[in-house]
């Protein structure tokens, strides 16, 4: 196998990165599994080696820490990882001032930082072997300023600009990275986010794009609705595009309004 017989992926237990754990289970790969949820995490470690024969380690660790990515990082300790997929994060949405700031610097933490540092790791790791593959989460948000998500999209913004230079930096060393920037997925992050998305793509529409475009590109748009609504805007100046996202976004948030109106 092109990137060895291990895995790692954060955010595993639901959404985009359970799609993607069990596209990679399906094709032999070993996992070590994260997510804070040891129950939930279990029973996907479980259904996941029954179903393919593989081993899968479940590690519950809150990746907004500093403990809880030590905790990750040794559990793969002597295991030869060839793939890390960084799906954990999650979204805020309002108006920044009125948000709690101790939730949006948190999200700050596992949606940058803790991508950061597993990046970090597991590419040294990846180079000393010669082979490797990073899959970061960016977003259809990252590629202009979003209104109403205006922390979110920032931190997608960074994931997508940190995947397309190390995709430069780690190419001499054969290693891919790839960000995946996928459009509203029904997966649990609306509800966490507290955002009415009137279309999602199912997670399933965006798992095996993602991982056939390791290795062939540097961003991937994964499903058709994804693709629609990014070359929409593609010809709209950037602060056009922050002026569209401002009313998609005012109506995915519209009910906030209503509720503190209320």
């Amino acid at each position: 196998m092109r990137y060895g017989t291990w895995a790692v992926v954060t955010g595993g237990s639901s959404g985009i990165g359970l799609e993607l754990a069990t596209q990679l289970a399906s094709a032999g790969f070993h996992l070590v599994l994260n997510s804070r949820q040891i129950e939930k995490l279990q029973a996907v470690a479980n259904q996941l080696h029954q179903l393919y024969g593989v081993e899968v380690r479940p590690v519950a660790a809150d990746m907004a820490t500093d403990e809880g990515r030590a905790q990750l990082i040794a559990a793969t300790e002597g295991l030869p990882v060839g793939l890390l997929v960084v799906s954990a994060g999650y979204g805020t949405s309002g108006k920044l001032l009125t948000n709690a700031l101790r939730e949006e610097v948190e999200m700050l933490r596992v949606n940058c930082e803790a991508l950061l540092v597993l990046t970090h790791h597991f590419s040294q790791q990846f180079v000393a072997q010669r082979r490797g593959g990073i899959i970061l989460l960016s977003s259809m948000v990252a590629f202009q300023g979003v209104p109403f998500a205006a922390n979110y999209a920032a931190t997608k913004a960074y994931v997508q600009s940190l995947a397309e230079a190390l995709a430069v930096e780690l190419k001499p060393h054969q290693v891919d990275v790839l960000a995946a920037a996928p459009g509203p997925v029904a997966s649990g992050f609306g509800q966490r986010a507290d955002m009415q998305m009137a279309m999602t793509l199912k997670p399933e529409q965006v798992g095996v794009p993602i991982l056939k475009a390791l290795g062939r590109k540097t961003t991937v748009l994964p499903g058709l609705l994804t693709k629609l609504l990014v070359y929409a805007l593609r010809t709209v100046p950037r602060w056009g595009k922050v002026l569209i996202m401002q009313q998609v976004m005012g109506g995915m948030t519209a009910h906030q309004q209503k509720e503190k109106v209320g």
